[in-house]
């Protein structure tokens, strides 16, 4: 078999103490990069010679390195989770770039998204709103009803589905100008308002969630469609249409 190839980068990477400093881009040599390792082996390998010269490595998130949980969530050459589509950073590969190459790695770029340190940001905003209106009503009183005894209908169920990919990464947030959550929040009111289950809370959701999403600092959509580009889930407009109706919809019933 034969080996794999190898290149030497320059990184110009976002280094910030904590969360009240200043921070500042740093730059970095790295040598004999195999392009078949993925983007966070490559700070694996960058923190590794950081620490032995006696430098602080990089705070960077991650977790499962699957693709599943979203942690590992940077801004890589301008674009979130860097130059492939529907991956997320720890599937992205070293031979999307080139030998001799500049790479410049940021955190997401949000008021909602503080930074932490480093390239690391605290995006529980996420967990607030979901937590606002992201739950359905359980009897749990011992004589529940199996889920899979209420019938679906199979558009519904895979609709639902898809918007329950997504996996709160907030490249959505990141990718917007505007700072807009709300690909997120219309994934995660989609995947219950197109349910029976999730018929319970729906008259007031919607409301919940948005007014939760603009309390956190969010800002409004616009409609340039980057947010649905950049998902490495590849969530839909539609879910942000079905957030606009449910929450319209919620509005009138509360006002009757």
């Amino acid at each position: 078999m034969a080996s794999s190839k190898t290149i030497s980068i320059t990184l110009k990477i976002w280094r910030q103490k904590n969360a009240n400093a200043q921070g500042k881009m740093e730059t970095y040599s790295l040598k004999d990069v195999s392009t078949d390792s993925s983007f966070l082996e490559m700070l694996d390998l960058l923190n590794e010679q950081l620490v032995e010269e006696g430098k602080e490595p990089v705070a960077f998130d991650h977790d499962c390195r699957e693709g599943i949980c979203g942690m590992c969530s940077l801004f890589i050459n301008g674009e979130a989770h860097g130059p492939d589509r529907g991956v997320t950073t720890c599937q992205l590969h070293m031979r999307m770039f080139k030998d001799g190459e500049t790479i410049y790695i940021e955190p997401w770029r949000s008021a909602a998204f503080p930074v932490i340190k480093d390239l690391i940001v605290d995006r529980s905003s996420f967990d607030r709103i979901q937590q606002a209106g992201g739950y359905i009503s359980v009897n749990t009183s011992g004589r529940s009803v199996d889920a899979n005894n209420i019938p679906v209908n199979k558009k519904a169920a895979d609709e639902a589905f898809d918007a329950a990919t997504c996996i709160g990464c907030g490249a959505c947030v990141a990718t917007c100008k505007n700072g807009s959550a709300m690909l997120f929040v219309g994934a995660k009111v989609s995947q219950f308002a197109l349910l029976p289950q999730g018929q319970v809370e729906a008259s007031r959701r919607a409301q919940k969630m948005v007014a939760q999403m603009d309390l956190e600092g969010f800002g409004n959509c616009t409609n340039t469609g980057a947010c649905e580009v950049e998902c490495p889930k590849g969530i839909s407009l539609d879910n942000i249409a079905r957030m606009n109706r449910e929450y319209l919809s919620a509005k009138i019933v509360s006002q009757e």
